[in-house]
């Protein structure tokens, strides 16, 4: 089954529209993370496309993350709660809740804009070139599963 399409203003609003429904105090279901820190966590899949602020693996690392951790990324499988995520990804200090809601809807809306054609074979930051439905995927279900950690 395909994942809602991202790349579409439909979509990507609806995923705005849970964003906007969370508050400071929104609790997880799962997982160690407040609901800001989770904001923080979502935007680092946009700070690896658009900020440059994070290291590339290395050669062993890289081959790695495509041979084995690239398929369960951007197939249609569902994450299943408390999986294990990468060290860019963990947020541990305290995070602004107003501050990293505003930029993850940026991040959203701006992916929305370049459009599905701007990601088609573009080179990720992990796993090497990406079809636009691989880059889908990957954002569609990681946005998904972080909304529905926090029941919106």
């Amino acid at each position: 089954m395909a994942l809602p399409n991202i790349f579409t203003k439909e979509v990507s609003d609806n995923i705005i529209d849970r964003i906007n429904k969370l508050t400071p105090e929104t609790k997880a279901e799962w997982g160690k993370m407040d609901v800001a820190q989770m904001l923080a966590h979502c935007c680092v899949t946009y700070e690896y496309i658009y900020d440059n602020k994070h290291k590339k693996p290395g050669f062993p690392m890289s081959l790695v993350l495509k041979l084995f951790v690239k398929k369960l990324v951007v197939n249609e499988e569902p994450y299943k709660p408390n999986n294990r995520t990468a060290p860019d990804f963990i947020i541990v200090d305290a995070r602004e809740f107003e501050q990293e809601k505003k930029r993850l809807i940026d991040y959203i809306k701006k992916t929305q804009e370049l459009g599905e054609a701007h990601f088609d074979g573009k080179e990720s930051h992990s796993f090497g070139k990406l079809s636009k439905t691989e880059w889908n995927n990957m954002f569609y279900k990681h946005l998904n599963h972080h909304l529905n950690q926090f029941r919106v």
